[in-house]
């Protein structure tokens, strides 16, 4: 009954990990969940009245399915203030997360048997819209030692006739990376002269700690013509439910091409949502946003270093997002089962490393207070010790 297409893909972990925490929260467990992909701020209040009031002066109707011409000139004037990139207002589509910004990419540009080449760790959706679209992901392993990044050596021998694009994630989640201008220039000049696409995923760029992010399409003029930028506002500014993503392109024919799928699948978002969002691309929380990375890194450096104290586990630092990237080679290979025990042994949810393409790990979010994440390391230091008796 159902098509080949659909059963290509696999549900993800992170949202099924965090359900299942819920729904034993919901049974009375004692649960910690460090699943979530969200900020545990609030949505600014200037950005709830802007709502409101779009909602109390009935703007409710369809827009134009790329956006209302003040949002698309909002971004446009974001992108060149933060990034030093001068994209039109034609040259940006708002979709209901950048989930549908990348959908709508790989779905416009990918036949059947590309190769895209993906980074790991890497976000759990990318080889799946991969092969939804009938592409073939070409994985290259990270590690530590790398900082998690890959290098040009890496990047030109993964090259082949068939490759259409690159994914690149900076912050990255799952492991906080963030590429430095120099790194991308290295990959920009592997990739000149080529035609492959660069999907250039920057949605963390706001929560950055040791590091300055560098928007890939600023790196040249040949990396601003073969990008695809894509951002949004559900993590810098915690507005994860109201969906509201975008991407960036000066290629023409794509942008064409990536409207019409979007006006014939779910046409323009959420009218309320693009009022609200002109808020926050104008800079008006700017504020709120600062305070939420600093908390972030406060976060950060205390979350790692208790991890780091625990024998046989480790992490590095994060560069930015909200994420550590637990290393658990030295009690458990397996991380679906490590995780799966975890929760049922201590009540703490994290989510298996595999699910990021990367055995022997865990992604633990810290996105929650504090004392949260204090308790949680403390019951895992406790399971640790009990592998190891």
């Amino acid at each position: 009954m159902l098509s080949d297409r659909i059963q290509t893909l696999s549900p993800s972990l992170t949202i099924a990990i965090a359900s299942l925490a819920r729904e034993l929260k919901a049974q009375g467990k004692d649960i910690l969940s460090f699943s979530a992909g969200e900020p545990d701020f609030e949505t600014p209040q200037a950005i709830k009245d802007a709502a409101i009031v779009a909602i109390n002066e009935g703007f409710t109707r369809y827009t134009a399915v790329a956006g209302i011409p003040e949002l698309l000139e909002a971004i446009s004037s974001k992108l060149k203030r933060d990034n030093n990139l001068s994209y039109a207002p034609s040259d940006i589509i708002v979709s209901n997360g950048a989930k549908q910004s990348l959908f709508n990419l790989f779905q416009a540009v990918i036949n059947e048997g590309d190769e895209v080449i993906i980074p790991a760790p890497y976000w759990v959706t990318y080889p799946e819209l991969v092969k939804y679209a009938g592409g073939i992901p070409v994985i290259l392993y990270t590690d530590e030692k790398s900082g998690f990044k890959i290098t040009d050596d890496e990047l030109k021998a993964a090259i082949t006739p068939k490759t259409k694009m690159i994914v690149l994630t900076s912050p990255s989640n799952p492991t906080g990376s963030v590429y430095s201008k120099r790194e991308l220039e290295s990959l920009a000049a592997v990739l000149k002269n080529t035609d492959i696409i660069v999907a250039s995923d920057e949605m963390y760029e706001k929560l950055v700690f040791d590091a300055d992010f560098v928007a890939a399409a600023s790196i040249s003029e040949d990396m601003y013509q073969r990008c695809v930028t894509i951002n949004g506002l559900s993590k810098s500014v915690a507005m994860t439910g109201w969906r509201f993503g975008y991407l960036a392109t000066p290629n023409k024919v794509l942008i064409k091409a990536m409207n019409s799928l979007q006006s014939q699948s779910t046409s323009n978002i959420n009218s309320i949502t693009q009022k609200a969002a002109l808020v926050a691309l104008e800079g008006k929380v700017d504020s709120e946003i600062e305070q939420m990375r600093r908390a972030f890194e406060t976060r950060a450096v205390e979350a790692v270093k208790l991890f780091n104290e625990i024998d046989g586990l480790s992490v590095l630092k994060p560069q930015g997002a909200f994420y550590l990237f637990v290393n658990t080679k030295d009690i458990s290979n397996d991380s679906i089962a490590f995780c799966k025990e975890l929760l049922q042994a201590t009540g703490v949810a994290v989510v298996p490393g595999i699910g990021f393409g990367a055995e022997g790990y865990f992604r633990f979010s810290f996105a929650t207070d504090i004392t949260t994440i204090r308790e949680g390391i403390r019951r895992i230091e406790k399971f640790v010790k009990s592998k190891q008796i």
